[in-house]
């Protein structure tokens, strides 16, 4: 899936499915194959009754599931364009289904992280792996790409893999006047791009906009309450529908947590600290390896790492296809495997190809976060719809004075990686439309406890922010896991894994602070 992106200011908040260079990051066409007759899920009259006024024909929709892959179905749902106009049209989101296989006893909608990420393709790969067989076994798991993203009224901003790759390649010094201007001026070029090749639906892609739409994924699945398993940016995601729709919260848990009060800068600044955390961890660890190509304690460690970015930074380096290779990208690769340990191997054959002169390892895991094939073509719109829905989510310090001290700020910060995630606002200055919220603490007030858990060694997400959101909802409880990486439910211990499928299947609610 997707690793942080430097140079963009708030990083990607995604999942990382088991060892994400071991669970391919491809994905196929979504191109529903009947093998029987399609079933349609009709609405439950009571359920349809409860729509806001004026949504009432896409709470009552019935929604037409063709069987599709190897034991799913997949089925598309109707939502408004524009919540403040719900009569100026309509869009279509992009749903699979994969069903229980004993006693259902309801749906769990799912998603994975980003913003950017495909439910769609989360459920598909890892459906039948990553939950327990006791959880599936009494739900049906739901994935759907929210609003803006793959197969859900995608945003789009370059019309070829080609103009893709030159993008990636492009490296500007934004700690120059030139360096800055010229990094502004490609910026608005791809955002006007944006407008063009998008369509309305850019202007609402925003995540308040998303949890009315995952509400109503709930009446069409038909669920009375909504059940929900969010990760990362997902639990942004459930954080804002709790506020929005308190009385229809069912059981709802938030894995890999992120704080709604936090700015932009404040988030960026949080995982940049985090990652400088996690590649020290890292680096403690390969030392004891036989294979490391580090050398003496962990600050030597570390400062070699950062002596071979910098030299990539200000000399790009070829890979063996030809690409170039940039600061910012190898960057990208060295992070993406800090997402879970299982990866360590594979950054520690990264790096030693590297410090040998060889980038095109690095430049491949990087691909991976970008969703980039080996065959050169793209399989999502990640990156544009991260964009896109941050420049909507978040007011952003765009001036350059601002974006010159943020800088100065995060490489004292993270020594490391610091540089790399300034200059945030460049990507959202000439974006056309207006943030849709100020960041504030979320304002539950329903009466079925959230479940939170949060991860000591978690770079994308700091354990910081599930214990913030854990105490601005109130009624909730929190799972902290010891563990490095990012998320916990997947990829942990029993420990996890029992707490949340007993309070999804039996509605116990886990034990608050219980650490595993």
């Amino acid at each position: 899936m997707k690793s942080a992106r430097p140079r963009q200011g708030l990083a990607a908040l995604c999942l990382a499915v088991v060892s994400m260079l071991v669970l391919s990051a491809c994905s196929l066409p979504f191109l529903p194959a009947p093998t029987a007759k399609p079933s349609t899920s009709t609405v439950d009259p009571s359920i349809a009754a409860s729509a806001p006024k004026g949504l009432e024909k896409y709470y009552s929709q019935n929604v037409e599931w063709s069987a599709c892959e190897d034991g799913f179905q997949c089925g598309n749902v109707k939502v408004p364009l524009d919540y403040g106009n719900p009569d100026s049209g309509e869009i279509t989101l992009a749903a699979i289904k994969l069903p229980s296989s004993g006693t259902k006893q309801g749906t769990i909608l799912v998603n994975p992280g980003g913003p950017g990420g495909s439910g769609v393709d989360f459920v598909k790969d890892g459906g039948k792996t990553h939950f327990t067989q006791k959880l599936r076994s009494s739900f049906d798991m739901v994935g759907f790409d929210p609003r803006g993203v793959k197969r859900s009224a995608p945003v789009k901003c370059m019309a070829s893999d080609a103009e893709r790759d030159a993008a990636r390649e492009k490296s500007f010094q934004e700690n120059t006047d030139d360096g800055l201007a010229a990094a502004l001026a490609f910026n608005e070029t791809v955002t006007q791009q944006c407008v063009q090749q998008t369509g309305p639906v850019l202007e609402h892609v925003d995540t308040i906009s998303a949890a009315k739409d995952l509400d109503i994924l709930r009446a069409v699945v038909n669920d009375a309450k909504l059940n929900y398993l969010g990760y990362s940016y997902g639990t942004f995601l459930g954080s804002t529908y709790a506020a929005l729709f308190p009385d229809k919260v069912g059981r709802l848990v938030l894995d890999g947590a992120v704080d709604p009060s936090l700015s932009n800068e404040d988030l960026t600044s949080g995982q940049a600290v985090a990652f400088e955390k996690a590649i020290r961890t890292y680096v403690a660890d390969c030392l004891k390896q036989k294979d490391c190509p580090l050398s003496g304690g962990v600050d030597n460690g570390v400062g070699q790492i950062r002596e071979l970015i910098n030299a990539v930074n200000q000399n790009p380096q070829t890979a063996k296809d030809g690409r170039l290779v940039t600061g910012n990208e190898f960057v990208n690769g060295l992070i993406l495997p800090l997402y879970d340990d299982q990866s360590w191997p594979a950054l520690t054959q990264a790096l030693d190809s590297a410090f040998s002169g060889d980038v095109s390892q690095m430049l491949r895991i990087a691909d991976l976060g970008a969703d980039r094939e080996p065959n050169g073509t793209y399989s999502s719109n990640s990156n544009f719809a991260f964009n896109a829905i941050n420049c909507l989510d978040y007011p952003m310090v765009t001036d350059t004075a601002g974006m010159r001290a943020e800088e100065a700020r995060l490489k004292q910060e993270s020594p490391t990686f610091g540089e790399f995630f300034a200059y945030g606002g460049v990507t959202c200055k000439a974006w056309p439309y207006k943030p849709t919220r100020t960041p504030a603490p979320v304002n539950y007030t329903g009466s079925s406890p959230i479940v939170v858990i949060g991860t000591t060694g978690d770079p994308a997400t700091p354990l910081e922010w599930a214990q913030s959101l854990r105490k601005q909802l109130g009624n909730a409880s929190l799972i902290t896991w010891q563990g490095e990486g990012h998320t916990a439910y997947g990829r942990s211990n029993s420990c996890v894994s029992n707490a949340v499928d007993n309070y999804f299947i039996d509605g116990k609610q886990p034990q608050d602070g219980i650490k595993c």
